[in-house]
Parts: structure tokens; C-alpha cells; sequence
């Protein structure tokens, strides 16, 4: 998603706050979708500004939390993590 400063989300409210155009001239003169337009109107609605949102990461994987408990075991047991010779790739 591409990002957009605050000052020209602001810009797009005031045009839009004036009152003599509607959601999709905005979108279109500011060269936006309509969607997004709607978002950051919404956005100054509730939280009183239109300041970027802390983008979202990667999710954490499931074995994340059990990171720790993992790393223990493959230490103590370090010859589990091998595959028996004979159904190793290129052995035979």
C-alpha cells in the first residue's frame, strides 16, 4: 500500500469539509480511490485525525511461542534433527 503524508490526508479532508463536492471528485482530483478517501474522512470521525496507522508485520508462527522449549530439545537430542542415512537424499 502506498503511503501518504499527513499533511495531504488533511488536504483531502478540508476539500471534502468545504461541502461543494462529493467523495469521488476528491478521490479523482487528488488522483486516491474512493475507498480511500472514505477511510481517512472515517478516521478523522473517530479518532480526531488522519495520521497514518502503525503498519501491520508478519504474523508470528505458531512454533513462535515455543521458540525456547525447541531450542532445548535440539540440544540435548542433537542427532534427532538428522535424517536416518538410508532415506537421505543422494545416500544410499
Amino acid at each position: 500500500m502506498k503511503f501518504f503524508s499527513s499533511d495531504f490526508r488533511d488536504k483531502i479532508v478540508k476539500i471534502y469539509e468545504k461541502g461543494d463536492t462529493s467523495i469521488r471528485k476528491v478521490a479523482t482530483r487528488f488522483d486516491v480511490s474512493k475507498g480511500f478517501v472514505q477511510k481517512i474522512l472515517k478516521q478523522k470521525q473517530t479518532t480526531g485525525h488522519v495520521q497514518p496507522r502503525k503498519q501491520g508485520g508478519s504474523p508470528k508462527s505458531v512454533l513462535h511461542s515455543l521458540t525456547t522449549e525447541l531450542t532445548h530439545m535440539v540440544e540435548k537430542y542433537p542427532d534427532s534433527t538428522l535424517f536416518p542415512s538410508s532415506i537421505q537424499p543422494g545416500f544410499k
